[in-house]
């Protein structure tokens, strides 16, 4: 968008073949809750996941979307299926038949690896509390009450998710203990439930219906009740993340997930009877509200209320780093455990410098004040550092309190890139051993930062133990120079 290019180390490609076909009351999400099961949630790190096999041709780009979706949770760089005539069909519903092109691998093209899953044989699972690859069948919950049902997100919430769920909650009403939300993905879905009747379905059974929106998914709004059993369609059941520290947030299908709220307890969809085929989605498009980027962006006026703050600016680099620890982790730590969701969080996503009062809090109190104390300081954690969400604000508002390092065992690559763009150096434990003689507020010592593009090992000095070890940097000549300038902003500022 700036004129500068967009790099990132190339990945390595994995074949996800796709074998069988979907056995009654199991899903798309079903699959890619297979898939972290065996992967888990730093399984994709460094990798592009492609799909193939025959299941393909059964499934729809509604269920592909649930797939893609969750790739985010393994950490992949993205999730690819081909283009195909399941593509075509999709793009004629939406009007846009022209847009169509023919996608595919290459005819005897060689992965990195290859994972193969009987579709088959799968049966319906769910993430337990708090991890997206914590993976069990339905099966072995089989009872356990259920206090909450959110249908919907944007990993569950399109038109045919939607009336998979109105097929079990026909002529049915939900648990009188159980609490019932519906969200659709889009205008265009909620219109299309409005035409055939669906959404008079969600009512009478009991669902509340709700904005087309995150909402429940980050907190802002439905946050179960404490130690409640939440059953969610969605993407991510990070500690803390529904709003209710202490609840037990469970991901599933949309199948699930409907099956459960009538019954009040977990309830596998595949052992009960109800009509899985509905008509194809309606033709219904209607892009009126969608307002098109201006064509005099200079005339443009961009309002900000009081609320909405400057994005702060990083000093460059220093070729010295003296700082204390002022956070030690474990692993495994998500964008959630360090910019929270939640609404009394997120209305001041524009507004950094309030943002950055709630970095870390369930993990440690008052952490902005511990940095303003120390004139910021490094951040030491685990294997896996900012997994989950792409949220830039997870490195946006450490660098704001004067983190300029963080040394950990491993990242996730997205969090890694955010690192690198707001001038914080993401630095790798070359022995993971040195991570146990680390302790909270440690004076570190890093020196030589700037000579990085030529040796990307670093000594730190612990000058509070008398010891040193070494960490190591995977960055590229153009990630430093960003570094060096102190985040993105400067170094595109500096091209100029």
């Amino acid at each position: 968008m700036a004129g500068i290019p967009y790099r990132l180390t190339m990945p390595e490609v994995v074949n996800i073949k796709l074998e069988g076909k979907l056995s009654h009351g199991v899903s798309a999400k079903d699959i890619i809750l297979e898939v972290l099961r065996q992967l888990s949630v730093k399984g994709g790190v460094g990798k592009v996941f492609e799909y193939s096999g025959e299941a393909l041709k059964d499934l729809t780009v509604y269920q592909r979307a649930t797939i893609t979706n969750m790739g985010a949770e393994l950490g992949a760089t993205t999730s690819i299926f081909p283009s195909d005539e399941v593509t075509h069909e999709f793009l004629k519903q939406q009007g846009r038949e022209e847009d169509y092109i023919c996608l595919g691998a290459d005819e005897g093209c060689q992965y990195d690896d290859t994972l193969v899953i009987d579709c088959s044989t799968l049966k319906p699972m769910a993430a337990c509390p708090n991890s997206p690859d914590a993976v069990v069948t339905i099966e072995s919950l089989q009872g356990k009450k259920v206090d909450q049902v959110a249908i919907g997100s944007c990993t569950n919430s399109g038109y045919e998710d939607l009336m998979k769920a109105a097929k079990i909650l026909e002529g049915k009403k939900i648990a009188d203990h159980v609490s019932l939300v519906v969200s659709p993905g889009s205008r265009q879905v909620l219109m299309k439930l409005m035409e055939n009747g669906t959404l008079k379905t969600f009512v009478q059974a009991g669902a509340r219906i709700l904005e087309c929106t995150c909402g429940p998914c980050i907190g802002m709004g439905q946050s179960p009740k404490s130690d409640g059993v939440s059953l969610r369609t969605f993407n991510r059941n990070f500690y803390g993340r529904s709003g209710t520290l202490s609840a037990g947030v469970y991901l599933v299908s949309p199948e699930t997930a409907a099956a459960s709220a009538v019954a009040g307890v977990f309830c596998d969809p595949s052992t009960i009877e109800y009509e899985d085929t509905f008509d194809q989605s309606p033709y219904y498009v209607d892009d009126s509200m969608i307002i098109a980027p201006s064509s005099h962006p200079e005339d443009v006026e961009i309002i900000r209320g009081p609320n909405i703050k400057p994005l702060p600016v990083n000093d460059e680099m220093s070729d010295v780093i003296d700082k204390k620890v002022v956070i030690k982790l474990e692993d495994n730590i998500t964008t959630d455990h360090i910019a929270p969701a939640g609404a009394r969080v997120l209305p001041y996503r524009s507004n950094i410098e309030k943002l950055s009062e709630f970095v870390f809090e369930n993990n440690i109190e008052h952490f902005d004040q511990i940095c303003k104390k120390n004139n910021g300081g490094i951040i030491v954690a685990g294997h896996n550092y900012g997994q989950g969400s792409s949220r830039e604000h997870a490195a946006l508002a450490p660098m704001y309190l004067g983190i300029k390092a963080v040394i950990a065992k491993s990242f996730a690559r997205i969090h890694k890139a955010n690192l690198v763009n707001f001038g914080i150096i993401p630095c790798e434990f070359e022995n993971v051993q040195d991570y146990d003689n680390i302790d909270f507020m440690d004076e570190l010592v890093i020196e030589n930062t700037y000579n990085l593009s030529k040796d990307p090992v670093l000594v730190v000095q612990n000058k509070t133990k008398g010891t040193s070890f070494k960490v190591k940097t995977t960055l590229s000549k153009e990630d430093v120079e960003i570094l060096k300038a102190g985040g993105a902003l400067n170094y595109i500022r500096n091209q100029q």
